[in-house]
C-alpha cells in the first residue's frame, strides 16, 4: 500500500497581488513569493503549513506566454476565472505518495496523465488531467512523487499557518468514501453532506481560519 499524506494544497487568485492582500487580511500574514511553473504559465506564493506540506497561492502569470497545453487547476475555465475575480478560492489539495504509478492503477476514477516537471536538480511527478480540469471537481486531490530529497517546505517560511483539516462536502459522502478508501487517503479529510465544496481549516497565529 502506498504512502501517502497531503502535501501541499492550492487557493487560486486573480493576480497574486490581490491574494497577497486578501491572505494578509484573512491569515494575518504575507505569503511570500515562490516560483514560476514554465509549462503552465503560472506563478505562485508559498510557505510551511506544518507535517512537512505547505499553503500555495497560484494565479496565472500574466508575464508568460500562453502555454503549451490547458492551465492545470482549472485556471483556464471561465468559471473558474470569474469566481476568482470576486476573491482567492480553495481550488485542489495535493497528495504526496511514494508509489505514483500504484495510485493510477487503483484509481476507480481517472485522475489524469502523468506530468514530468523539473526545477534546478529537483523532479516532480504530477497528475494532471489533460482538459486541466479537477477530478471530481478538486473533491478528489491531485498526486505528487518527488524525486528523493527533502520536502520543499523545508526551505520555506514558517508563519505560523498551518493545515488543521481538509473538508469535502458531497451530496453522498458515503460514495465518496468508498472513493477515497481506494485510492488509500480516507484518513486525510473529513466529509461531510452537501452541495460539493471544498475547503481547508487552518491554524493561523490569530486563531482558526476557514478557506473555501
Amino acid at each position: 500500500m502506498p504512502s501517502n499524506k497531503i502535501d501541499h494544497f492550492a487557493i487560486g487568485t486573480d493576480t497574486l497581488e490581490k491574494g497577497v492582500a486578501a491572505m494578509s487580511d484573512t491569515l494575518g500574514v504575507e505569503v511570500p513569493r515562490g516560483s514560476k511553473h514554465d509549462a503552465m504559465s503560472t506563478h505562485n506564493c508559498v510557505m510551511q503549513a506544518g507535517n512537512e506540506s505547505f499553503f500555495e497561492l497560484i494565479a496565472i502569470d500574466p508575464d508568460a506566454p500562453d502555454p503549451s497545453r490547458t492551465r492545470w487547476f482549472t485556471l483556464d475555465d471561465p468559471t473558474t476565472r470569474a469566481r476568482l475575480a470576486e476573491r482567492p478560492r480553495a481550488l485542489c489539495w495535493v497528495v504526496n505518495t511514494d508509489d505514483l504509478d500504484g495510485v493510477l492503477a487503483a484509481s476507480p476514477v481517472d485522475l489524469g496523465e502523468v506530468v514530468d516537471f523539473a526545477r534546478g536538480d529537483r523532479t516532480w511527478r504530477l497528475t494532471v488531467p489533460v482538459d486541466g480540469s479537477l477530478p471530481m471537481g478538486g473533491l478528489l486531490p491531485a498526486f505528487i512523487e518527488w524525486s528523493p530529497g527533502p520536502h520543499p517546505s523545508t526551505g520555506q517560511q514558517n508563519l505560523g499557518v498551518t493545515l488543521k483539516n481538509v473538508h469535502l462536502h458531497h451530496p453522498d459522502p458515503e460514495a465518496l468514501s468508498i472513493t477515497l478508501k481506494a485510492l488509500s487517503i480516507d484518513h486525510l479529510a473529513k466529509l461531510h453532506e452537501g452541495p460539493e465544496a471544498l475547503s481547508f481549516e487552518l491554524g493561523t497565529p490569530t486563531g482558526s481560519v476557514t478557506l473555501d
